[in-house]
């Protein structure tokens, strides 16, 4: 059996002798259909009727498949679409032309191929040649028909060769782009305005993350890739903008892992004169339209669970999910000092400088998070832990703030927004303080966001929500690698 570097060194001197009949990269040919539109246009008819019509074509992809027979042959053509046979005949395409095929043709190579519609005696749809032009040589061998990619980095490494191989693949991000489309025109349809904000931040801010770090030559400045456009956003809705949505990447310097890549897609929108109960009303309609458009169905399978989204999500306060999937008491949920004892009991991370809020907020995310399998709104986030929320009227110690899990994962974070300025400086200023005693994901303070409070934020509501994570449910997939085209990866030792 030859080794790559045999098939590489051969292919290489057909390029060469190919290269020696003239323009070795033609860009002449032009498709006239793509193979799922032949599928479609011509399921109905039969062998004899196709003989009869004398129906013509162009059509060109990669060849995935060849059958030499002689004087004869059958190629397969992938494209974008799919895939359609090709019956090559000497006779039809003239005797150069078949001899380079022979000679100088491989799988993976792409061509297009210009001929009228037949069926085989087996009833398959075939495009039978009358002329044949190699437009792209390749050099790499495609990997075996029959294993294709089995290692799962190569994969992620070299997803264009994932693409041409798997069909599991380019359906995924076809659902990919689906659902993107989807997200648009939800927001779109009800008067939202698609805006962009910046990439680069003077001052990071919009969530708890550190951020990745970078400087500015001609102005001798340090900058920060977004964590969040939050901040930007809401400077829109001062402005005047009251409807308002971003559909962009944020930049969080963290590990990676099966939920998580430091370069990530998000939803994030702001909508005045409404709060976090609009935002979750507002949220399901949307996660039951984007299922249907995606999918085609309101309930899907995820890694062997079924998924409803026929309904409303449920909702329930995070001190009530952890008393209903723990043995705390509804007392122990304001009881800092238990719920350190529970913690501890447990082996799970605690900090002396932690109040109850994030206490109770440890204690969510390790014992009751993946536990909520149906879409489930958890409401009512501590105040310790929502630096930009606004406060609960009945109780300070919360905020009108919300968590979508589904499948034990986090998808969206919506809150009403905090419109103090008082009482954001004074939150600004306690995260300094975190920031100074050692936490990295604490937010600095934002004088300008101040100030653009001060000239009046109207009441309003806004949402962030993970499109990556989302696309993860509705393809099946357990990784978010599965759905980046190009995940982060560590390089390769040489």
């Amino acid at each position: 059996m030859s080794s790559d570097s045999d098939i590489v060194t051969t292919r290489r001197e057909k390029l060469e002798r190919w290269r020696g009949g003239g323009d070795a990269y033609p860009n002449t040919f032009r498709r006239e259909a793509s193979a799922a539109q032949l599928h479609e246009q011509y399921a109905d008819m039969d062998k004899p009727a196709l003989e009869s019509a004398g129906a013509q074509t162009r059509v060109c992809g990669r060849i995935m498949l060849r059958r030499v027979m002689g004087k004869a042959s059958f190629i397969t053509l992938q494209d974008v679409s799919g895939q359609i046979q090709c019956y090559v005949r000497g006779e039809d395409v003239g005797a150069q032309a078949y001899e380079q095929f022979n000679d100088i043709w491989d799988i993976g190579d792409i061509v297009g191929v210009t001929g009228t519609m037949m069926r085989t005696n087996k009833g398959e749809l075939t495009v039978h040649a009358q002329s044949i032009e190699l437009l792209n040589k390749t050099v790499q061998p495609l990997p075996e028909k029959y294993h294709g990619l089995s290692d799962t980095e190569t994969k992620y490494r070299q997803r264009y060769l994932d693409l041409i191989m798997s069909d599991e693949t380019r359906r995924v991000f076809k659902m990919r782009s689906a659902v993107i489309a989807a997200i648009r025109q939800f927001f779109l349809d009800r008067d939202f305005m698609e805006v962009e904000t910046p990439m680069m931040h003077v001052i990071p801010g919009g969530a708890t993350a550190r951020p990745f770090q970078t400087h500015h030559n001609a102005l001798d400045l340090e900058l920060y890739l977004r964590i969040a456009p939050e901040l930007f956003l809401k400077r829109l809705v001062v402005g005047g903008f009251e409807r308002v949505f971003e559909i962009n990447r944020n930049f969080r310097n963290e590990g990676l892992s099966t939920r998580h890549n430091p370069e990530f897609t998000m939803l994030e929108f702001y909508w005045a004169y409404h709060d976090f109960q609009d935002l979750i009303e507002l949220t399901s309609d949307l996660m039951q339209q984007v299922v249907v458009a995606a999918c085609g169905t309101s309930s899907i399978e995820y890694q062997g669970q079924t998924l409803d989204f026929s309904k409303p999500g449920r909702q329930i306060s995070m001190a009530d999910a952890v008393v209903e999937f723990t043995d705390l008491a509804e007392p122990d949920t304001t009881d800092a000092a238990r719920l350190r004892e529970y913690l501890e009991q447990h082996n799970l991370a605690t900090d002396p400088g932690w109040g109850q809020g994030k206490l109770l907020t440890q204690v969510f995310d390790a014992k009751v998070e993946e536990r909520l399998v149906q879409p489930t709104f958890i409401t009512h986030y501590p105040t310790e832990v929502s630096p930009l929320s606004r406060r609960n009227d009945e109780n300070p110690d919360v905020t009108d703030r919300f968590e979508l899990f589904i499948a034990g994962k986090e998808i969206a974070n919506g809150f009403s927004e905090l419109n103090d300025p008082d009482d954001q400086a004074e939150r600004f200023e306690a995260q300094v303080k975190d920031r100074a005693a050692g936490d990295n994901e604490a937010m600095h303070f934002d004088q300008d966001y101040i100030t653009a409070l001060e000239y009046g934020l109207p009441p309003t509501a806004g949402e962030g929500l993970g499109i990556d994570r989302l696309v993860m449910l509705l393809a099946d997939v357990p990784s978010i690698r599965d759905v980046l085209l190009f995940p982060l990866m560590r390089p390769r030792e040489r």
